[in-house]
């Protein structure tokens, strides 16, 4: 594959509109050390609880509820909530991508359906 066209494409994503978004709320708001702190135990413990629903082990109540404390004081910011949902409206051009590539080189990917768009 010539990689002109993947510089390319990678330009186009760099310069997309949800890319363009997610980049600039997560410089205003990570400039800010607590909320980044705060953002950063939220993904721990956000990880924690979706492989305590695989295994069948949940999180202590104790984790469940702070989960719960700084998830209502991050979307309470309402910039911090701006940039959680141009994250993951970020994260689903990526998987959208993903899945797209993997459909063209008839890759199985071992996904769920409906992942990815």
């Amino acid at each position: 594959m010539d990689h002109a066209v993947i510089d390319r494409f990678a330009r186009e994503v760099r310069e997309c509109p949800e890319i363009a978004e997610y980049r600039a709320l997560r410089a205003e708001v990570m400039a800010d050390a607590t909320v980044a702190a705060l953002i950063g135990e939220y993904r721990k413990l956000a990880v924690a609880l979706q492989m305590g629903a695989m295994t069948g082990q949940p999180l202590p109540e104790s984790e469940q509820q702070r989960f719960g404390a700084i998830n209502t004081l991050l979307y309470g910011k309402p910039e911090v909530a701006r940039y959680l949902l141009a994250e993951m409206r970020a994260q689903q051009l990526y998987a959208d991508i993903l899945k797209t590539v993997a459909e063209a080189a008839d890759l199985d990917m071992g996904l769920p359906e409906g992942l990815g768009g």
